[in-house]
């Protein structure tokens, strides 16, 4: 099947548009990846805080979080708002892959998404229970972020049938 001639530069301009959307998250997560590293090794996370030892999981992810970007140290608060930032930013490129990608961009891309949050729901739990295993579930699905965005930034580039190359 071949697209009419009108919508040629519209899928081009979308494909386009989902690599940079991919490139951009790639970037993101670098920059996340650098803050982490200087909350790891600079900064020291005071053991009582609300949230911490939570009972209940979810209310301390919340009443951790709501402490630490206001109250918590500088660089873990910018550390959490920005996982914030790009958790969002994460679910807004799933929308345009849905609407403009193959299945497997848009795979990528909620997949993507999805180690995104949990990543976040891992840095939470470390900031609350302080074990290293959340850390290190949380850079290992960091790592699968990156790799979804860079596969989806291959995807997109690729010819599609029906698409011109």
């Amino acid at each position: 099947m071949r697209l009419p001639a009108a919508a040629a530069p519209a899928a081009a301009g979308s494909a386009r548009r989902l690599q940079a959307v991919n490139l951009a998250a790639c970037m993101l997560l670098l920059a996340q990846y650098l803050l982490g590293m200087v909350v790891n090794l600079f900064v020291r996370l005071p053991a009582h805080h609300p949230g911490s030892a939570a009972g209940n999981y979810f209310a301390g992810v919340a009443s951790g979080l709501a402490w630490v970007i206001p109250h918590g140290p500088a660089w873990a608060a910018a550390h959490a708002a920005f996982g914030l930032a790009l958790m969002l930013a994460a679910f807004a490129g799933v929308a345009l892959s849905w609407r403009h990608a193959s299945r497997g961009c848009t795979a990528a891309s909620l997949l993507g998404a999805l180690a995104i949050l949990g990543a976040g729901f891992n840095g939470v739990s470390f900031l609350n229970y302080g074990r290293n295993y959340s850390s290190m579930i949380m850079s290992g699905l960091w790592a699968l972020a990156v790799a979804c965005y860079v596969t989806g930034m291959f995807l997109a580039a690729r010819p599609r049938p029906g698409r011109p190359a």
